[in-house]
């Protein structure tokens, strides 16, 4: 019952709520399908955010994470966690879940009850050590890499992985970690 009071109290604020839930601008207008499979045991884990399409719900974040576990029921549990300006740790537990035709690139991810978005790994390093995440409407851009520590060379590789999926890399923000 508490968690229904939370959801319509949630969704009765979003109006006022413009500046953080603005959509990001269509970056990229024709997002193609994901470039390889993927097996979800090797990509659960702690990933590294390395840039990102900058969000309202990840305004100013820093040091952002995302851990990836299974459930009991099947589903993936999900942990974002971001540092503030303040220093103060923020986090989102979600969970997600494969979907389409068993490739396991395709995932819907839920932080909000019912409601969940589209995440597609659009492409990954052959041994897991970095992936492009976006979504079909071209809005939504995350490179990720099991390491916080990449060099200047290899960030622009990644950007340069992203530009050929067709997205302006010009929209990156790029992500400090402690």
């Amino acid at each position: 019952m508490r968690k229904t009071i939370f959801a319509l109290a949630l969704l009765a604020s979003l109006p006022g709520c413009a500046t953080v839930f603005d959509k990001h601008p269509v970056g990229n207008a024709a997002v193609p399908e994901p470039a390889k499979t993927v097996d979800i045991q090797r990509y659960l884990g702690k990933w590294y955010e390395i840039a990102r399409y900058e969000q309202g719900f990840q305004k100013d974040c820093e040091g952002v994470t995302a851990t990836y576990s299974m459930r009991d029921d099947g589903k993936i549990s999900v942990l974002n966690t971001c540092r503030k300006p303040d220093g103060k740790l923020s986090d989102a537990k979600g969970r997600a879940k494969i979907v389409g035709e068993g490739n396991g690139a395709k995932l819907k991810v839920s932080f909000f009850g019912p409601f969940y978005g589209n995440y597609w790994v659009l492409d990954r390093a052959d041994d897991y050590s970095w992936a492009i995440v976006g979504e079909p409407d071209g809005r939504y851009l995350w490179i990720l890499s099991r390491t916080p520590d990449l060099t200047v060379q290899e960030v622009a590789a990644l950007y340069a992985k992203a530009a050929a999926l067709g997205y302006d890399t010009s929209y990156l923000r790029r992500t400090k970690h402690p």
